[in-house]
């Protein structure tokens, strides 16, 4: 894989990938930006959240799991001091659907933290990572109700 950003004044790059993408990188005005794209640290959490979304949707979908809605969201704490690296991490997968299964969720979850994302692998030994999940039923009347919520807490290796 390979990947580059390119200059385009001040704090503001163009990051681009062999797959023909490009992306806005920049920063805050307080730092020399011109608040113009994502920070690179954003795109690494953003980077976690894809990863494993897309893991786990397509184990659900396997499943055969009636999922019509899925989102993750990544919640990272970082350090005060520079490098300002992240301390903590919480991987929230919200899962609605019907009749969705707590089981297939949780294992959906696990094979993604334990054998198919990248990003996890490479950032687990370093930071925290805390796995919940929430599933919604999706009534008749279109709205959503929390009917089983918890964590996965992976085995240490």
């Amino acid at each position: 894989m390979q990947v580059e950003v390119t200059w385009k004044g001040r704090l503001s790059f163009n990051g681009n990938a062999e797959s023909g993408f490009t992306l806005p990188l920049g920063t805050t005005p307080d730092v020399g930006g011109d608040n113009d794209g994502f920070r690179p640290m954003e795109l690494m959490a953003l980077s976690l959240a894809g990863c494993t979304a897309m893991d786990v949707i397509s184990i659900l979908s396997k499943k055969r799991q009636e999922v019509h809605e899925f989102r993750v969201a990544v919640k990272a704490e970082r350090a005060t001091d520079h490098p300002k690296v992240f301390t903590r991490a919480v991987i929230e997968y919200h899962v609605a659907g019907k009749g969705v299964q707590e089981e297939a969720v949780v294992r959906a979850i696990e094979l993604s933290a334990t054998r198919y994302c990248p990003a996890q692998a490479m950032l687990r030994p370093v930071l925290p990572i805390e796995l919940a999940y929430f599933i919604y039923e999706i009534q008749d009347d279109g709205s959503k109700r929390v009917v089983v919520e918890g964590t996965y807490h992976p085995s240490a290796t």
